[in-house]
Formats: C-alpha cells, structure tokens, sequence
C-alpha cells in the first residue's frame, strides 16, 4: 500500500537505496541469531489485510503487554515532511509519521506478528458497501474532538474529502477525485458549492461512486483522505500546520530540523481501536544520513537509546556488522517489502522503445545491491509488481537473472539497430550518499553500452515535485511504488494508466498506450479475484515488453533503534514502524 506511496515512495516517496513504504510480511530480527538465514522477497508471503467487524473498530486499542507511559522516544532521519495537509500526503513517510495526529474513516489495526486489520478509525466500522461497491456508507463515532476540544463534525468529514478538488491539492491521491460521481466537473467546497455525491444524513455519510469500487474502504484508509476542521481550514496554509484529532499534536517544528509531538489532552482513547498513546512526547530529528544514524545505533547512548527511525535503515557501510552480530541483531525490525524500486523512462522524451529496452538489458543490477548493502537488503527486480503483491507474474524480459551485470553487448546492438548510438540520457537522483555511488555506477554501465550520460543532482527536498513534471528535463530517474492497498490496481492505476498523466501525477514515465490503457480498464471491471490478478501480472508484463521503466529491486527493510525503545514492531497497513504501538522503557 504507496502505501501510498511514491516511495509511497513512495510518495510510495522512493528513492533508491532507502526510503519507506507498504510491505508485506516477513520476519522480524527481534532475538535471532546473527547466523540464521535472512528474509527473501520471493517465497514470502502474500500480502493480505482483512476487513474487521464493528467490535474490532471499537476502542480503546489493546494495551501493549508490559508498556509503560512516560518519557521521549525520538528519531533519526534524513528527510523532514514535504507536506503535512493530509490532502498533500502520498509519501510513506509523511503517511507514517501522521498517524499519531492524523484520523479518517478508516484506518489500520496493528495485530500481533505484523498482521493488519482494516477497521473503522473515526467510524464505527469499516463502511457499508451497497449497489454492488458503487455506494458506500459510513457513521461518524461520537466523541472525536480536535485538538482544540472542539466536535470533529460531519461538515469536516464532508469538507475533507471536497477540499481534495481544489486547485491547490496536487501532490495527493486521485482516487475518490476519479470515483466520484460529478468528480470530473466540481471544483472544490471554497465556492460555496456541495459535491452532490456525498451524501449527510445525522452522523452518516454516504459516497456514490462512477462505478463500483468493492476497495473503496481500503483507499479511504489513505492519509490523503484524513480529516481536516472545516473552521480552521486554511487552504494553501494548513500544509504548515495541521490540527490533530488524535493521541498527539503538533509542538513545535523546525522545517528540516525537527518535529515535536505532545500529548493531545482532547483525544478519547474510548474512540480509537488502533493507537496507544504512551510517550509522553515524540522528537523527529532531520538531517542525518543512514551511516551517521546506524552509528549512532550502534553506540546507543544517552538519548538515542530511545530513538528509531522512520526512513533510515542500516547504513549500507554497517549491514553486514549489525545483522552478524547478534546483540546488534536483537534491536533491528526487519521486514519485507511490497516496494518496487524503479527508474521511469521518460516516453516522452525516449519515444523508441529499442532504446528504452536497451536501457533495461545495460543496468547494473548486481552491483547497485552491492551498493545497497547486498543481498540481506534487497532482491533484483525482473517486474513492476513484487512477488508479495496480488497479482505478482514472475517473467524476465531483460536478462537479469542469467546476467544481473548487465549485457552491454545486447544494449549496444539495440541501439545501433536503432540508430542511435551515443543516444544521449540525463538522469535525476536525489542528494545522498548512496545514490550519488548508484548514479557513477549506473553512468558507467550506460556509458559502457553505448550512451552518452549526464548526470544530475535534485535537491531532495524537492526531488518529486521536480519529476513529476510533464515538461521535466530528465529522461530516467529514481523512483518506486508500493500498493496503496494489497492489489493490482493500487499500483497500475496511478502509475501506467494515461489518464494519470500531468504535474504532480504519479505516472512518472508519461506512457501513454491505448492497449495498456484498455487492459487496466478491463482488469479494473473484473469481479472475480482471480482473473483480475492474472489480468494484473499481464499488464506488468505489457508495460515492461514496452520497456517503461527499469524495475531496479525489491526491498527488504532492516530498521534499527535504541535498547531503551520497548515494542518495535511492524505496522503492514501504514508501511512503517507502529509509532502508536512504542514506549520509553525505564
């Protein structure tokens, strides 16, 4: 699920070699021998979260056993927020790091051994699907306030999901934009103006949809559909600072430095089934790469012996020292993940496919993950889709399996057949460590292929909003996707359909193809699951005979964090640490 997320991210956003997102099961390093056998993405399970019943909906949320309140837990990062407005958010780590201050509809119960249960946050339940999936219905629980003590209302609800048509929303998702009824012609509530499809009836509301989404409960569970006081909505502003209905809120930022959350003294824990609430307060601390922090971790003192991370994983540099050593081992989360790291070609700029397939046969697969930190922390990719994901068709059209170097010879003929020898390629990655010794490794093997390659620094607090533009000057670049829900759709939709193309959209390569176009709409109408996932791992395999993209890697995440951080534990449904499930050991 991206989720979201340009990686979530992206937003679900993803840069390669370390970022945030949805991910399905794996295995927890918690207490393992530093010899035992990691994780693999093929061969794990397949991503699942089941819809619960009103009881499960029904706060407060199970205490974690042996947790105690009190203290600071605090992180270590290396992106601050682009956006806080839940309408702007599609990033996993701007999705994860709200979940203590941002509520909607429904949302995702932490269970025990990284199981996730859709339920209904500031509903009762997880909706009332009518008409086959094109109406759906939802009661607002009694007793949400705001973080001023004022009622979460049904005009906010309402407000919530009606600001998302406005002019200034462009970063978020598109979905109920694109399912409403009447979705394609209104402009937003800022007029004075109702979209008719919603519907309020007491403490009801009731969404009426183009067709029939039997998902529909699963994409309002997106942080980009979270509530926002109609009062205190201040359009463009509200990025800046968003108003809490949940366990915590906002103290103080510093953009780029630090986030501090406190206890929000309005928020009832009798409405909430999925958060605990026992820090006291929660430090975000920005601006440290992933090697500065895993030796910060490793060394574990004074406050970072309660402190985690949201993006940082193990440095590449340190992995092998902290997953063979097993006292280190015992304090990394590790999990895999329903991420596909890849880089978009820009079809619009690369209009031949030989040379976009030639591309593909060049990359240097094996050693990006040397890179990255090897094998423990990712698995090469043949496909858009990961094998955990729904719909997941194993193929490799590319040669990265008999040769994960690469095969220049291959890239060469291409072009050549071509005609375009010495094709020229700009290439966009964000500003690390890491992806700096990917972008030299990917210019050389290009390079060696046949391409002429400039390479480009974007600044990475703007890094996405500079791709997603149609008239962007790059022609590859660093991206990734995560379903925002378990399913096909969550990721072809957005992503490949050409309807998604334009600023802020996340169909990065712009491709534009009828009969791809066709496919997703035929997959998307499918009722029986089944077929709808053999019609998904067909559309994977039609974009990349395309040669759209370069899928780069799977991820498998190793997070580690302080000995005093009690109960570390993986949230499937938000793609990231369970920050609500945490407590300050004494």
């Amino acid at each position: 699920m991206s989720f979201s997320r340009r990686n979530l991210l992206i937003a679900t956003g993803a840069v390669a070699a370390s970022s945030a997102v949805l991910t399905a099961c794996g295995g927890s390093g918690s207490g393992s021998s530093g010899k035992s056998k990691g994780p693999s993405v093929t061969g794990s399970k397949t991503t699942a979260i089941p819809v619960g019943t009103k009881a499960d909906s029904t706060g407060p949320a199970p205490e974690v056993p042996g947790a105690v309140k009190g203290g600071t837990i605090y992180s270590l990062d290396q992106f601050d927020m682009d956006h806080m407005d839940p309408a702007q958010i599609y990033v996993a780590t701007e999705g994860a790091i709200t979940v203590p201050i941002l509520r909607g509809l429904t949302g995702y119960k932490v269970g025990d051994k990284g199981a996730a249960t859709l339920v209904g946050d500031g509903a009762t339940d997880a909706g009332t699907m009518k008409d086959g999936g094109k109406t759906w219905s939802f009661t607002l629980k009694e007793g949400l306030k705001w973080e001023d003590g004022s009622d979460v209302t049904m005009d906010d609800v309402r407000h919530s999901f009606e600001r998302t048509f406005a002019d200034f929303i462009t970063e978020g998702p598109r979905y109920f934009q694109d399912w409403a009824e009447g979705g394609d012609k209104y402009k937003g509530p800022y007029g004075g103006k109702h979209l008719d499809s919603i519907e309020v009836d007491g403490q009801t509301i009731t969404f009426h949809l183009k067709e029939a989404h039997g998902d529909f409960n699963y994409m309002v569970a997106m942080r980009g559909y979270s509530f926002v006081p109609k009062k205190h909505d201040t359009k463009e502003k509200y990025d800046k600072r968003p108003m809490s209905c949940g366990p915590y809120k906002i103290d103080s930022r510093q953009p780029g430095k630090s986030l501090t959350y406190v206890r929000n003294e309005h928020w009832d824990p009798k409405t909430d089934s999925m958060r605990n609430n026992y820090p006291d307060k929660y430090v975000f601390q920005f601006g440290f790469e992933t090697l500065a922090s895993t030796d910060r971790y490793i060394a574990d003192k004074g406050n970072d012996q309660y402190t985690m991370s949201i993006f940082n994983e193990v440095a590449p540099e340190r992995t092998a020292q902290v997953l063979t050593n097993a006292k280190l081992k015992k304090r990394v989360l590790t999990q895999v993940d329903t991420v596909t790291y890849y880089w978009p070609i820009n079809t619009t700029r690369i209009k031949d496919v030989k040379v976009r397939q030639a591309i593909n046969w060049a990359w240097p697969h094996q050693q990006l993950q040397t890179i990255r930190g090897g094998a423990s922390t990712s698995e090469l990719a043949t496909s858009i889709l990961s094998p955990v994901t729904p719909g997941y068709a194993k193929f490799d059209l590319y040669g990265v399996t008999t040769k994960p170097g690469g095969d220049p010879a291959k890239a060469k003929a291409l072009l050549k057949e071509a005609g375009k020898s010495g094709q020229k390629l700009v290439i966009a990655y964000q500003q690390s460590d890491n992806s700096v010794k990917q972008a030299v490794a990917i210019k050389n093997a290009l390079e060696a292929a046949g391409f002429t390659v400039v390479n480009k620094q974007v600044d990475k607090s703007t890094f996405y909003t500079q791709i997603g533009k149609i008239d962007n000057e790059y022609d590859v670049f660093a991206a990734g996707w995560s379903p925002d829900w378990p399913a096909g759709y969550s990721v072809f939709y957005p992503c490949w359909d050409g309807s998604n193309i334009g600023d802020g959209r996340s169909n990065y390569s712009q491709l534009k193809d009828a009969s791809v176009d066709r496919a997703i709409a035929a997959a998307t109408a499918e009722t029986d699951p089944e077929k709808a996932n053999k019609a998904w791992g067909a559309i994977d395999r039609q974009i990349m005979e395309l040669a759209a993209c370069v899928p780069d890697y799977h991820s498998i995440r190793n997070w580690m964090y302080g000995s005093k951080v009690g109960n570390v534990v993986y949230d499937l449904g938000n793609t990231c640490v369970a920050l609500c499930k945490l407590y300050a050991k004494k």
